[in-house]
Order: C-alpha cells, then sequence, then structure tokens
C-alpha cells in the first residue's frame, strides 16, 4: 500500500518534461478553475447567507439562481465607465487588473492531484513547482497589496486614499503573522516545494506506547494546531473579508479605495476578492490539510490516492474552508480598525513566536531518550506556565469622576451645563408663592365667625 502511495508523489525532478501543448493546458485548467470558483463562490455566499438570514437568496437566474453571479457581471459590463477628472489613467486602469493576476498567479504552484496519465503522458496535476514554492505564495500574496494602493492612490480623491492606505497597513500587518505560521510547516516538513509538504502530511506520524506503534494524523492542522489557527485568521485579514472587511466598510469609508471606480474595473476587484478567497483555501488545504490526499476514513478504500480521485478530495476541501468564509461573514461583526491592528501585533504576532520558539525546543530534543526528553518537556511547560501566572498584569488607572474632570478645567473655559441635568430657575423670574388655609377647617370652640 505504501508502495503505491509513494510511487504516486510528484518529485521536483518530475516537473519541467511537459510538452508545450500540456503546460498549456494546465495553465487553462489553473485559470478556469480559479475563474469558476469564483463565479460559483459567489452564488454560494448568497445562497449560504441567504439561508443563515432565512431568505431564499438568488433563485430567479437560471437554475437555483445558477446563473445570477454571470448575471451581475453582463450587468457591470454594460454600465457606464466613469474616469475621474483628477486620475491617473494608466495606473488607475492597472491597479484592478494587478489584484487579480496576483490572485490568479498563486494557483500555478499548488498540487491538484498527484501523477496521472493525461494522452499517454505521465504528470502531476501541477502547473509547475519549484524548491521554494511558499515562498512564490508569499510574493503573490505581498504583490496584491499594489493593487489596492494603488488603485487609491490613482483615483485622485480623498477618500480611496484614505481607504487604500488603511487597507495597506491592514493587509501588511497580518502578512507577518501568516507568514510566521509557515515557519512551523517548514521545520515540520523540511521543505518549501508545495508537492513536497503535501508528500510529508501523507506519512503519519507515529509514537510507540507500550512497544506498540500507534499511528497519528499527518495533517499539520492538526499537529500544529496553533499554526493552522494562526494562518487562517491571517489568511481571513489578508484577503479582506468578514469580520476584517475594513477596506470595504461602506458605513465608514464610502466603499474605500474602489470608490471612484465603476463597470468592469470595479468588476475586476471585487473578484480579486473571491479569487483570492478561492486560492488562500487553496493554499490553506496545501500546507495543512493533506493537500490533496483523502481524509480518513476514505483512506481505508486503496485506491482513495491514487488516479483522478485526489482532485475530488482536493476540490471538497477547499469547498469546506470557502464554507467556513461565508461563515464568519454571516455570525461576526465587523471589528474597530484600532482593535483589528492591536490583535494582529499584540495578539497574533507574540503567540506565533512563543509557538516557533516552543516547537523548535521540540525538535531539537526528538534525538533524546524517552525520558530525558518528557523531562525537558514538562519543565519547560512548567517554566511556560509559571511566567504566565506571575506575569504582571496592567492595571488600569482610576478614571476621574465628571465633577472632577470639571474642577480641572483650565480658566476661562467654556461654560458647561450642570452635570445633575437639572436647569436652575433664571434670576430674573419672579415667583409668589402664596400660603392658603385649607378650605376645610373644622370650627372649634373658640371659633367665630370673622
Amino acid at each position: 500500500m505504501n508502495a503505491v502511495y509513494l510511487a504516486q508523489d510528484p518529485t521536483l525532478a518530475d516537473f519541467g518534461k511537459d510538452p508545450w501543448w500540456l503546460v498549456l493546458i494546465k495553465v487553462l485548467f489553473a485559470f478556469v478553475f480559479g475563474l469558476l470558483a469564483t463565479l460559483l463562490g459567489v452564488w454560494f455566499e448568497r445562497r449560504v447567507v441567504g439561508y443563515m438570514q432565512v431568505r431564499p437568496g438568488p433563485n430567479q437566474v437560471g437554475p437555483f439562481g445558477l446563473l445570477q453571479t454571470l448575471a451581475d457581471g453582463l450587468k457591470m459590463a454594460f454600465k457606464e465607465d466613469i474616469l475621474p477628472k483628477a486620475a491617473d489613467k494608466v495606473v488607475y486602469f492597472f491597479a484592478p487588473v494587478i489584484s487579480v493576476v496576483c490572485a490568479v498567479t498563486a494557483l500555478s504552484v499548488i498540487p491538484f492531484g498527484p501523477m496521472v496519465s493525461i494522452f499517454g503522458h505521465r504528470t502531476p496535476l501541477q502547473v509547475t513547482d519549484v524548491p521554494v514554492a511558499v515562498l512564490v505564495l508569499l510574493a503573490c500574496s505581498s504583490l496584491a497589496v499594489y493593487g489596492i494602493v494603488l488603485g487609491g492612490w490613482a483615483s485622485g480623491s480623498t477618500y480611496p486614499l484614505l481607504g487604500g492606505l488603511r487597507s495597506s497597513a491592514q493587509m501588511i500587518s497580518y502578512e507577518v503573522a501568516m507568514g510566521l505560521s509557515i515557519v512551523a510547516v517548514f521545520m515540520t516538513a523540511g521543505t518549501m516545494s508545495t508537492s513536497g509538504i503535501v508528500a510529508a502530511q501523507g506519512d503519519a506520524t507515529r509514537f510507540t506506547i507500550g512497544g506498540v506503534e500507534v499511528p497519528a494524523p499527518g495533517w499539520y492542522a492538526i499537529l500544529l494546531l496553533p499554526s493552522f489557527i494562526i494562518f487562517f485568521i491571517a489568511t481571513v485579514g489578508e484577503t479582506n473579508r468578514a469580520p476584517f472587511d475594513l477596506p470595504e466598510a461602506e458605513s465608514e469609508l464610502v466603499a474605500g479605495f474602489m470608490t471612484e471606480y465603476s463597470s468592469l474595473k470595479f468588476a475586476l476587484f471585487m473578484l480579486s476578492e473571491y479569487v483570492a478567497m478561492v486560492t488562500m483555501s487553496a493554499v490553506t488545504t496545501t500546507l495543512f490539510l493533506g493537500g490533496w490526499r483523502a481524509p480518513w476514513p476514505i483512506t481505508l478504500w486503496a485506491d482513495a490516492n491514487t488516479g483522478w480521485w485526489p482532485m475530488l478530495w482536493f476540490f471538497g476541501k477547499v469547498l469546506a474552508l470557502v464554507f467556513v468564509f461565508v461563515w464568519l461573514r454571516g455570525t461576526l461583526p465587523r471589528l474597530r480598525y484600532d482593535q483589528f491592528m492591536r490583535f494582529g501585533w499584540k495578539v497574533l504576532l507574540p503567540i506565533n513566536l512563543v509557538w516557533i520558539l516552543v516547537l523548535a525546543g521540540l525538535r531539537s530534543i526528538e534525538g533524546w531518550q524517552t525520558r530525558d526528553r518528557l523531562l525537558a518537556t514538562g519543565l519547560g511547560a512548567g517554566v511556560l506556565l509559571l511566567v504566565t501566572l506571575l506575569w504582571p498584569s496592567r492595571k488600569k488607572e482610576p478614571q476621574p469622576t465628571l465633577q472632577e474632570q470639571a474642577n480641572s478645567r483650565p480658566h476661562g473655559s467654556f461654560p458647561l451645563p450642570p452635570m445633575d441635568l437639572q436647569v436652575p430657575p433664571s434670576p430674573r423670574t419672579k415667583r409668589v408663592v402664596a400660603e392658603r388655609e385649607p378650605a376645610n377647617v373644622a370650627a372649634g370652640s373658640d371659633s367665630r365667625e370673622v
């Protein structure tokens, strides 16, 4: 069984041997996959959010509303294309193109399946692979920032400029957390090749308990759970999806960096967001969910990871992650910008650094004896727990009362309304209070008629 699986795993030596027509087929397949997945992703999001909000969603154009996204694309294509007078025409045109191209290019190093036979040629289901393929993914993700920044700057307007700067700060900050999460994958897999990382997750980790070998899951989403959680959170922030959709916060930025865009250029920006969502789902599947390998219990079937079947498992995992993206949008409210940036720099980044140090320590003691390994692990966990418990907590400074704030105001400040919200009577008003005897008074013995 293992020999069959190993024979199906592509290596770096299997790339660069395809004829030109096969390379063209692979490139077209990756492009069509990104485009169709985006079109279906828009429809899928509307249907799922509609189900969560107890409403039908798109159901008129085509069966089950499947053609609604195509109709929206045609509608935007025929809308009037407005060019702002103060815009830089060249940069204004290429900014959305940069965002789409960077998102689609990342699919070139994603393994969709194992070695297969296409018209008699033995080839991997992947456009290409290089020893630093994951760095190619990070480069494509980083270059996508330029599309947003240039789109906001080239519009020649204040709101897009502010939205572009805010979006670039958001994407760059979460790029750091995402890159550090992948460091743990490098350390465990021992390679930066995407096909090599998928192959490394195919060999289950084995533990010896009482002289018996017990296989453990090989997915890095389980073995490197902190890295997986931080990577997915950073992915949501990187793709500008809710609850981190601050660049498109209509109530705050009037649609942000894309305010001055219309027609097909606006459609390209919207398309790039969904392409990035599908692409990052595919990247997460490759790095943490075993790539194209079948999950348990499908692996009990002998031919689960052979032929064209792995492509089905890969698409299923990508669809599950896209559903999580949509689920988050329909569940969580949008964060404030300061909360979002504080979460990235003061929470995700320190946790990631500590986790990488812990993982490096565990990797360095792998060759030790079992007793020494357990002793070192327990000692390190105890020290970490002690530091966590004794870490000084920052006490909040007592807030002064309203009266104290009013008393501390400098002389000559503007007058303040009364703190008790009761308006005193005007001194110019004259009031006469008359005291009268009760109307019904019992007559006494000494009463006399007046």
